[in-house]
């Protein structure tokens, strides 16, 4: 059972060498995914004069993030596993593939990289405001918490079938574009109606800077609960075995 992989692991962790580089792979590649996500919205806002949301901003958004992530995980994979966003180490830790005190460094890294992506996205264009993620109009509270706890179900499912399953085999070679293309699929799906998150350190980098927290809540506890879900359903049903605790997993 999943349940009983889970490790806390000791606090000697915290300044063990290893967990820092992890860390720092984590904050460097947190950094250039959400450069180029949030990016790529500034400047279609400034292409479009700051014009209403259209099929061609989301098209933009999904290619946008699913190439970035795409990198993110790729220069990250071989240090930290790359896993880029808080609900995906909280979905390892779910199947005993992190610990605790390693898994809170990989967080603490991610809200990092997003806040000094967000940081310098607002200097180099001069004060342009960085946008936080928030519900469009006629979406609910629920409506969106449950879009998403589903779409971030789908990545971190997809986190463990191509990169954390033993078995993967020769399918963990192209582990870093399926979980791109998930990504992309999603901000398709749910772009329009929450702006696709599936990652507390992507929402809260602008959140924090640009000091707008309306229902931020939800942005948090949805990837959270479909990552922590997703982990938990995989290895239970389909890896099923005694785990080593692994310091890095995706």
């Amino acid at each position: 059972m999943p349940i009983r992989s889970v490790a806390v692991g000791h606090h000697d962790e915290l300044r063990h060498p290893d967990t820092i580089k992890a860390g720092v792979a984590e904050f460097i590649s947190t950094l250039v995914f959400v450069f180029a996500g949030s990016g790529s919205g500034m400047a279609f806002d400034k292409l479009t004069h700051n014009g209403a949301a259209n099929p061609t901003g989301l098209l933009s958004a999904a290619i946008a993030h699913a190439f970035g992530l795409f990198v993110a995980v790729s220069i990250g994979a071989n240090i930290s596993g790359g896993h880029v966003n808080p609900a995906v180490t909280f979905g390892a830790f779910v199947g005993g593939h992190i610990t605790l005190f390693r898994g809170i460094v990989y967080i603490i890294a991610q809200l990092l990289g997003s806040t000094v992506a967000c940081l310098l996205l607002n200097f180099v264009t001069n004060g342009l405001a960085v946008g936080a993620f928030s519900l469009s109009a006629g979406v609910g509270v629920s409506n969106a918490l449950v879009f998403e706890i589903v779409m971030t179900f789908g990545l971190v499912y997809t986190v463990y079938a191509t990169a954390v399953d033993p078995k993967k085999g020769s399918l963990g070679t192209i582990a870093p574009i399926a979980i791109g293309f998930i990504v992309g699929a999603n901000i398709l799906a749910g772009g329009a109606f929450t702006g696709a998150s599936m990652n507390p350190a992507v929402a809260f980098g602008p959140a924090l800077v640009s000091w707008t927290w309306g229902n931020h809540w939800i942005y948090w506890v949805g990837p959270l609960v479909g990552g922590g879900l997703a982990g938990l359903i995989y290895d239970l049903l389909f890896i099923n075995q005694t785990h080593e605790h692994l310091p890095t997993s995706a």
